[in-house]
């Protein structure tokens, strides 16, 4: 038999952790988060992280596992994941992932294959030196050489987001494929889960308003200390840590001598249009089932009592 996985995600700040936190009492179940930021020890304004108190006595896996000066990517997060899920279903419990890293949940849900052009790393190292010493510039010049090479993949993938844009041309590089087709194929493949994936929407202005204010939310907290904080700690901009939004804005204003909060608009900015990439990738997912959270009055309680009710129907 396949073991069982339940899949709560959607947009950054739609809501899912109240959600997940309501179902996971209803189902018996342990949360695994997808969010590729949340491994992270002392990052925990800008990636608006659940402390202890709020996880209600609820198990959380890959929460706080790592230091910010370690590198984190798909298939670590492949790796640890696939762990978690045997154990918990091993002890006869639920395994819930929650989270908003889509490429991440993808990588678990259908058993993605990422070692084809794992094995000579000298490319990805020669285009990552282009950028430590070309700066938004070479950014921008390996952004434009993705969108001619693979433009699906330029699409889905920010200039920002330099890991993934260096691997996407890595791997086109080595195989003469886009990695776009690739991952279709990989989507395509039985997943090895009996499971059900889930992702809460809501009206996008709404979602904007909600993103808008806890980007605000972070400021009054103290994000631009949180980020001079892991800087005094020998973290640099270049590491995996200070890619997430937010924290990159921030550390390069401090950098820079600036007023953090003067990239507070900015950091919206970006957050919503993440909001609006990831609505767009979720909504091609084949095994996708969406729940706007309007039809249920935005009640936490009644969305995890239906979501309760069609996950068991399903058994």
């Amino acid at each position: 038999m396949k073991d069982r996985l339940i899949v709560l995600t959607g947009p950054t700040a739609v809501g899912k952790t109240a959600v997940g936190l309501r179902l996971a009492k209803r189902l018996d179940a342990e949360i695994i988060s997808a969010d590729s930021m949340q491994v992270y020890r002392g990052m925990d304004i800008g990636t608006d992280k659940i402390s202890r108190e709020e996880m209600q006595g609820i198990p959380h896996h890959l929460i706080d596992i790592l230091e910010p000066t370690e590198p984190f990517n798909v298939v670590r997060f492949q790796t640890l994941a696939k762990e978690a899920v045997r154990d918990i279903n091993a002890r006869g419990r639920i395994p819930l992932l929650t989270g908003g890293t889509a490429f991440y949940i993808r990588a678990l849900l259908y058993d993605t294959d990422f070692t084809e052009t794992d094995e000579d790393t000298a490319l990805r190292r020669e285009m990552e030196e282009e950028v430590l010493s070309g700066g938004d510039a070479a950014k921008e010049a390996l952004h434009a050489r993705l969108s001619r090479e693979d433009p699906v993949s330029a699409e889905m993938i920010p200039k920002e987001n330099v890991r993934r844009v260096i691997r996407a041309l890595e791997f086109f590089e080595k195989t003469g494929t886009p990695i776009s087709e690739h991952n279709k194929r990989e989507r395509a493949k039985p997943s090895p889960y009996d499971f059900r994936y889930f992702v809460l929407t809501d009206d996008r202005a709404h979602l904007y308003e909600r993103i808008n204010e806890r980007v605000l939310r972070m400021f009054e907290r103290g994000l631009a200390e949180e980020v001079r904080g892991l800087r005094d700690r020998g973290v640099s901009g270049e590491m995996t840590s200070m890619q997430g939004l937010g924290y990159r804005e921030v550390f390069r204003a401090l950098e820079e001598g600036r007023d953090p909060m003067q990239v507070a608009e900015k950091v919206q900015q970006n957050t919503r249009h993440f909001a609006k990439r990831q609505l767009t990738w979720f909504r091609a997912e084949k095994d996708a089932e969406m729940i706007d959270k309007r039809d249920y009055d935005r009640s936490d309680e009644r969305i995890a009592e239906a979501l309760e009710c069609m996950i068991s129907q399903s058994r």
